[in-house]
């Protein structure tokens, strides 16, 4: 489904033109859990690993662009993080060695693993009339010839109630940053959905007019256009 002319949704990435976005992986999300005492089972990468396969094998893209986040802890590299990071970004250098990493909040220390890969680090990047930047901060002196512009970062999501079923899941956004389009891809981590648009703080402070923005909810394979924030909270119950 085109969310936007020559931007394409496909599962829980973009494709534009021959070139791949994937949104936040978070990778060694769990091995933070365990040293906090949460037990949960690691079982999140596979399952990972094997839908970006799935991707990569349908879309072949010539160029992988990452929005950030690649990793999950701030201030060190975890030995999870070491394999499962250089694991991932060997699968996708299967497909193309065109690979830009955009560095997200918690790719503080990433260097270690990009230099070993030989991947580029970057803080933005330009693709014609398109700017991926990752979306925890705003962009400044963005260029005239930018009509749109990807983040991640927010996670997004949104939790549907008919009355008699509650369920979340993972969305797309679309609205308007200083007069250019505004896309928001959901985390390509799969232990959690994200952020509820609905009702929780946001985190992005590029959305600042978040009823306006158009959802676009991944739901079983299926991409579900769902209209605005605002006419999803209007039709909540209660």
């Amino acid at each position: 489904m085109d969310i936007s002319e020559g931007i394409r949704i496909t599962d829980l990435c973009l494709k534009i033109g021959g070139t791949l976005v994937v949104g936040d992986v978070h990778i060694g999300y769990e091995e933070a859990l365990n040293k906090q005492g949460f037990m949960v089972p690691r079982v999140q990468f596979p399952q990972m690993m094997e839908r970006m396969k799935n991707i990569l094998e349908k879309e072949k893209p010539q160029r992988i662009i990452l929005i950030g986040d690649l990793k999950h802890e701030f201030g060190t590299i975890s030995n999870q993080e070491w394999r499962e990071t250089l694991k991932f970004l060997d699968l996708l250098t299967k497909y193309t060695s065109d690979i830009i990493l955009i560095r997200g909040n918690h790719d503080t220390i990433l260097e270690p693993i990009t230099r070993k890969r030989r991947i580029t680090l970057v803080d933005a990047y330009t693709k014609g009339d398109v700017l991926f930047v990752h979306g925890d901060a705003k962009p400044d002196n963005i260029p005239e010839t930018i009509k749109t512009i990807v983040i991640g970062h927010e996670h997004p999501a949104v939790t549907l109630d008919d009355g008699m079923r509650r369920e979340t899941f993972k969305c797309f956004l679309k609205g308007e940053y200083k007069g250019r389009t505004l896309i928001v891809l959901p985390s390509f981590f799969l232990a959690t959905h994200g952020t509820d648009v609905l009702t929780e703080e946001l985190l992005s402070p590029m959305l600042g007019r978040i009823g306006d923005m158009e959802v676009f909810v991944i739901s079983d394979g299926e991409i579900l256009p769902f209209g605005t924030v605002a006419r999803i909270r209007r039709k909540l119950p209660g």
